[in-house]
């Protein structure tokens, strides 16, 4: 017999959050819907951790709704499977990304938007377009180098590219690590003067951008705050986390 107790709470809770909380027993075991179902979240999270982003198909996607050049570019993880065992890898541009970046005629940019695979290419196949759609109109005014494409990237590739392209901010909207509820949350991080050897303590992160978790509306609002207060601060990271109470509300 099930230990499940309809009296309980858990069904309320259960409408506030998508984590398994109050799962039922049979005996010492889960019920045979909640494992199958765990066993479902599990195999979604690892399939978005292994997949490979379609950078083409994307790239001509943000064609579509900017007039930026748009660049692919690859770290010198050579393959997924390089990518998750040699994490240093993916911080570093391939040689031929370098060269096609320093082909580039120097231009006084001030922001770089990097859109990378990460830890669940699905995020960003499924939330960068969207996302951007709506944050290049809310950018008028601001010089913004071409739009970046980068596969089997990680956070501080965002650095290397923002370096080479001598920009005052970058914006790396990356696939982050997925959950047992979350397979395909964006992240977003934002990083003053990028250049390599950038700590995480010197970024803003926002986080969970998806249908499910922050809206793409919100992100954008959030963006705006940070990059405003990082172009008149002249700096990023947990300094400017202490004024984020004053990004407004949806």
């Amino acid at each position: 017999m099930s230990d499940w107790l309809p009296a309980t709470p858990i069904p309320r809770l259960r409408e506030l959050t998508p984590a398994r909380v109050g799962l039922g027993r049979t005996g010492v075991s889960l019920e045979t819907r909640d494992l199958l179902e765990f066993q479902r979240a599990h195999a979604l999270a690892r399939d978005a951790v292994h997949s490979r982003l379609e950078a083409a198909s994307l790239a001509a996607s943000l064609r579509r709704i900017s007039t930026l050049d748009v660049l692919r570019l690859h770290s010198e993880a050579p393959d997924r499977a390089a990518y998750l065992q040699r994490p240093d890898l993916g911080r570093r541009l391939d040689q031929p990304s370098r060269d096609r970046l320093g082909a580039l005629p120097r231009e006084a940019y001030e922001l770089v938007i990097v859109v990378a695979d990460g830890l669940s290419a699905l995020a960003a196949e499924r939330h960068a377009f969207p996302l951007l759609a709506r944050l290049l109109p809310a950018l008028e005014g601001w010089r913004i180098a071409p739009l970046c494409v980068a596969e089997q990237g990680r956070v501080a590739l965002g650095d290397e590219i923002g370096g080479a392209l001598e920009v005052q901010l970058s914006v790396v909207l990356i696939g982050e690590r997925p959950g047992l509820s979350a397979p395909d949350s964006l992240g977003a991080y934002i990083t003053w003067a990028p250049r390599p050897g950038r700590t995480d303590a010197e970024r803003n992160c926002i986080s969970n951008i998806r249908a499910e978790g922050l809206s793409y509306d919100r992100a954008v609002t959030q963006l705006g705050f940070y990059l405003a207060e990082a172009r008149r601060r002249r700096l990023t990271g947990v300094a400017l986390k202490e004024e984020s109470h004053q990004i407004g509300g949806d």
